[in-house]
């Protein structure tokens, strides 16, 4: 009977979460109102405290770290909450797990507010930067300003049509930086010293740019150096790229990859398809030590005495012949001017392979198209009239007046 009554009082007590309403007050003979006698705690050893499948639990309760925030400072507010939530959870356990994930969610919500996407221009004009929004959302990109990841699933970030620069909708405002663009179209010149190192302390013991403080123990900042300037900069402004040097390129024909600093990399980019080398003023002996240079001066001298010939012929125009040097225009212009991107190839043996295919081609057209297509017989006059050289003009009026003497006579 006694486990029957506890039965009893158990169903009574906890069968229903949901019946919140107040228990019914027994009407005292005295008209007083008594009150309700607390329950004692189960102890261990009765039978009522294993009788408990915990449907006492709270399971209606705002799950942890979960508000409805709308603004930045309660989303603040959740997150703290949320830390200390997790702190106090039991380790490893599921709703730790679940904890850490609703403070991501809250952390991703905080960075999109703080860095909208709306409203937000699709050019701005940043120190001569021409900085366009980017639709792409790919996480692979970093911001040359603040050097973290660029989120594009969820943050707004522009790259700079001229020198590639990226950065953040936020950094934006922070850029410090000229476009290396301008410098490209005002002074197209290359640094041609190795390495024209100066010290750090001609630099005062700061970044060459950004004028932060650096030192060669690394403290507050490692000092970088840069191959092609000699400088040096902060981890934020060197970044360890590569890039080959020009002056090490022309007079040691060294094509090795050195580090340079992030500002070097965009310049020497944007200059590495600009035929400014004048190699015979440069390092005239480069020319008896590299049997390249001299097979490729060579084939441009050709190109360029073709030249004449492509611009009044027809069949040239027509076929248009000269846009197989619309890389390299500078080939049909003069045998003296290189670009740096002519050198690698030069020295990777690409260069001289394709100039020789377009000088076959050339002389080709030359020497037997038009023989092919024309009588073998026709002379010289008549296959310049065919072609529409100025030659063919004094040939026609020199064979009609010839033809009138011949008659009058």
């Amino acid at each position: 009977m006694a486990y029957d009554e506890r039965l009893a009082r158990f169903r009574q007590a906890h069968l229903n979460p949901f019946n919140k309403a107040p228990e019914q007050q027994q009407e005292h003979p005295d008209g007083e109102t008594p009150t309700p006698a607390r329950r004692p705690d189960p102890s261990p050893g009765d039978p009522e405290g294993t009788l408990d499948l915990g449907l006492a639990e709270d399971h209606f309760s705002r799950p942890v770290g979960l508000i409805l925030a709308s603004d930045v400072q309660q989303l603040r507010q959740a997150i703290e909450e949320c830390k200390r939530a997790i702190l106090a959870l039991p380790e490893h356990s599921e709703r730790q797990k679940d904890a850490v994930v609703r403070l991501i969610h809250l952390r991703l919500k905080l960075q999109e507010l703080k860095d909208p996407d709306e409203d937000e221009p699709n050019i701005r004009v940043v120190l001569e930067h021409r900085f366009y929004k980017e639709k792409s959302k790919s996480v692979k990109q970093m911001c040359d300003k603040c050097s973290t990841i660029i989120w594009g699933l969820i943050q707004t970030w522009y790259t700079c049509t001229g020198c590639y620069y990226r950065c953040h909708s936020k950094c934006l405002p922070l850029v410090s930086k000229a476009c290396v663009r301008a410098k490209v179209s005002h002074q197209a010149e290359y640094q041609l010293s190795i390495c024209p190192e100066s010290g750090l302390d001609s630099q005062d013991y700061r970044c060459a740019e950004c004028r932060a403080p650096v030192s060669l123990r690394g403290v507050p900042s490692e000092a970088r150096q840069c191959d092609y300037t000699g400088l040096y900069y902060c981890s934020s402004c060197h970044w360890n790229d590569l890039a080959v040097v020009p002056a090490r390129a022309i007079h040691n024909w060294d094509f090795e990859p050195r580090k340079v600093s992030r500002c070097s990399m965009r310049y020497l980019a944007l200059m590495v398809s600009r035929p400014v080398l004048k190699l015979r003023e440069i390092n005239p002996l480069l020319f008896n030590y590299v049997e390249e240079l001299v097979e490729i001066r060579k084939l441009r001298q050709d190109i360029l005495l073709m030249k004449p010939y492509f611009i009044t012929c027809k069949e040239a125009m027509e076929a248009r012949l000269l846009l197989q040097l619309q890389d390299r225009q500078h080939f049909v212009e003069n045998d003296e001017m290189y670009s740096l991107q002519d050198l690698i190839d030069i020295e990777a043996g690409r260069l001289s392979c394709s100039l020789t295919e377009i000088h076959t081609l050339f002389a080709k057209h030359i020497k037997l198209d038009c023989e092919v297509r024309h009588a073998p017989a026709m002379d010289a006059s008549r296959r310049a009239r065919q072609c529409g050289t100025g030659v063919a003009g004094r040939d026609d009026g020199m064979d009609t007046g010839g033809t009138g003497a011949g008659a009058g006579g």
